[in-house]
């Protein structure tokens, strides 16, 4: 983060109510959860919030508020089952061909839905040692079957673009890692810190540069993000998208069809949409699978095909994402007797975006 942002990042209980941002009455229960789950809401970010809307999907988003202390049946400080999986530590391989790489432990901007709040933020440890870093590289080297390594935390791009650099040319050296990617709130929440250097230290010879810009809804995309997004895209950068769905900020259908068409526009390919996972404090703020399911199946053909990403649940323990859309295929039936020598092709029913249901192959 840049120094100015770094030293107006509002961090404290005080600072939010100083800027209008909560009452001073929440200030007692709000100090008890910043003790617990860091608190950091960038410059770009509140400038974001209306202050005059109680439901500021923004707000919703950075804003603690004290129902994160209210924790509830099947949550977990490891939602997602990193601990099981991770042989080293910054490593988690849970499937065969790519690797997470938590290189930092801190972010620009803490978000209150985070499946890794209990491992992130003031009091935590902040990066790898040199020597645990080593030990990380040594393992992906040793491992052949290891295609991509995904660099996350933690916000890898909290890192100088000279560090960012050293560990781009670590990770290409290694011959079997071809794909790096990144995943990051940094364009949204401190576009400036893309500078030229940062998107220089990102190229490197010998393996192919990703990044995924997590954003849950279009007025994250201001001018700055839009224009942060366009240096790594225009620097031969793909870019792709992380969203969270989320309770009164994007579970409607105008405001996942904005978002999604934000990103679009931004030259993003919309690629997954996460069901919220069950981290502690976070019950306020999850949907139910049955409403995120409604809600892909209206996204469907109401908005372009580029628009559509993968609504998708991390299983709790560690086994992995598993698409969760709604199923488009309602029933089977041959369109012959099993007993026929002369069966034909199996018919289905499958139904389209506005509900209504088809057979295939048409009956002639």
């Amino acid at each position: 983060m840049t120094k100015t942002n770094l030293a107006r990042t509002l961090r404290e209980p005080a600072e939010l109510v100083a800027e209008g941002l909560v009452p001073a009455s929440a200030l007692p229960a709000l100090e008890r959860v910043a003790a617990r789950y860091a608190v950091a809401i960038t410059p770009d970010l509140v400038d974001l919030i209306d202050t005059t809307d109680p439901d500021d999907p923004i707000a919703r988003q950075f804003v603690p508020v004290s129902a994160e202390l209210e924790a509830q049946p099947g949550e977990n400080a490891d939602p997602i089952g990193d601990h099981p999986h991770s042989p080293v530590a910054g490593i988690v391989h849970r499937y065969p061909d790519r690797v997470l790489f938590k290189l930092v432990h801190v972010c620009a901007v803490y978000c209150r839905f985070c499946f890794r709040r209990e491992m992130v933020g003031p009091g935590k440890d902040n990066a790898l040692s040199e020597s645990a870093y080593r030990t990380a590289i040594d393992y992906i080297r040793s491992h052949g079957e290891i295609w991509e390594v995904i660099l996350t935390g933690g916000d890898p791009l909290m890192l100088s673009p000279r560090r960012m650099s050293e560990i781009m040319a670590d990770l290409a050296a290694i011959d079997h890692v071809k794909v790096i990617r990144l995943h990051t709130r940094v364009p949204v929440a401190d576009p400036a810190r893309i500078s030229a250097e940062m998107v220089a230290a990102l190229k490197v010879a010998g393996a192919a540069t990703w990044v995924a810009v997590h954003a849950n809804h279009a007025r994250e995309l201001t001018g700055p993000a839009r224009a942060a997004c366009a240096r790594l895209v225009d620097a031969g950068i793909p870019l792709v998208s992380q969203s969270v769905l989320l309770r009164g900020v994007n579970d409607n259908i105008a405001a996942l069809s904005d978002l999604m068409r934000a990103f679009v526009e931004c030259r993003i390919k919309p690629y997954y949409l996460h069901h919220g996972d069950l981290a502690p404090g976070t019950a306020h703020l999850r949907t139910t699978l049955a409403q995120g399911q409604a809600l892909m199946r209206q996204l469907r053909g109401r908005v372009s095909g580029l628009c559509q990403p993968d609504y998708v649940i991390d299983i709790p323990g560690g086994a992995g994402k598993s698409p969760v859309g709604p199923n488009y295929v309602l029933a089977v039936q041959n369109t012959a007797d099993e007993t026929s020598e002369a069966k034909s092709e199996t018919r289905y029913r499958i139904v389209d975006y506005c509900g209504d249901v088809h057979l295939y192959p048409p009956e002639a």
